[in-house]
């Protein structure tokens, strides 16, 4: 029998696998065909309940979603997209993701300093499909965390707030992350890098191999807490020099799109964003 469920798990995965490279082919976009997974931190929209979100991140050309667990999930339910929901509520939440064609790729950014909450949370991404946790682990629960990665198979990614939170250099990252799950890695916020005054590209390179997604943001000014977004390409963060690392890497994974400014109508800032980023993708040479 176990043999007989381990096959089962396997052409399970397989088909899911053919699925999604069915899905990159026919989508048209050129991150696809890198194994890039773009959408948007629902934290973009923090204004507006979960359904709206999902409506903007739809009219923004993405089909994948980062929810984060303060937002209300809206549709008439006053409750927020956290493990507390209940049940009809969650079957909500994957309906609305099912009809509007929107995958649930990541949940986060979670912080606790309650150890037994750390398996909840956990059980509930995978109870709404996800594939990461971006989060900012506790040092304590560094291990137990790495344990439910491998026992969920899910990844958890260290997320990196400016200085001088915990994870703001790319060293603390790789020092928390030594010697546990090859699934614990980074969540590479690359405007965080810039506005706690580090190069982005530099902090990418020493953090190859463990990235597992990114929070992509373009910022008006270096080294200055108080930076606001701009439209990807137009700021100081070297957009195109991060997609030609990304390249180099090979990297595969999730690409979130957190804009953090213009809060009450940003849409046609991501919408500009997202026409860049595909635009400045295609011109970027291949990797070698």
């Amino acid at each position: 029998m176990k043999t007989k469920r381990s096959i089962t798990m396997i052409l399970i995965a397989l088909t899911q696998l053919m699925c999604k490279a069915q899905t990159d082919r026919t989508t048209g976009q050129p991150e696809t065909v890198l194994g890039w997974q773009l959408g948007a931190q629902a934290y973009t929209f923090n204004r507006f309940t979960f359904t709206q979100a999902l409506d903007k991140i739809d009219s923004c050309n993405l089909k994948n979603v980062e929810a984060y667990p303060q937002q209300l999930i809206g549709g008439g339910i006053n409750e927020k997209m956290d493990y507390h929901m209940s049940e009809s509520s969650r079957q909500y939440v994957l309906q609305q993701l099912q009809a509007k064609k929107i995958r649930l790729v990541s949940y986060g950014v979670i912080k606790t300093q309650d150890s037994s909450e750390w398996e909840k949370i956990f059980a509930f991404a995978k109870s709404l499909g996800a594939e990461n946790i971006t989060c900012e682990p506790e040092a304590k629960d560094i291990p137990l965390v790495s344990q439910l990665c491998d026992k969920y198979q899910i990844n958890a990614a260290i997320h990196n707030h400016p200085r001088p939170s915990h994870y703001w250099n790319p060293d603390t990252v790789l020092k928390a992350i030594a010697g546990q799950s090859k699934r614990l890695g980074a969540c590479a916020d690359i405007g965080h890098w810039v506005r706690s005054g580090l190069d982005p590209i530099v902090c990418l390179q020493k953090l190859q191999g463990h990235i597992i997604q990114l929070h992509f943001k373009d910022l008006s000014e270096k080294g200055n807490i108080n930076a606001h977004d701009v439209h990807w390409g137009t700021g100081i963060s070297n957009i195109p020099g991060v997609i030609a690392e990304l390249k180099r890497q090979r990297f595969k994974g999730v690409i979130s799109a957190e804009y953090e400014y213009n809060w009450e109508n940003n849409v046609p800032d991501v919408q500009a964003s997202v026409e860049n980023f595909r635009t400045m993708v295609r011109k970027s040479p291949k990797s070698k």
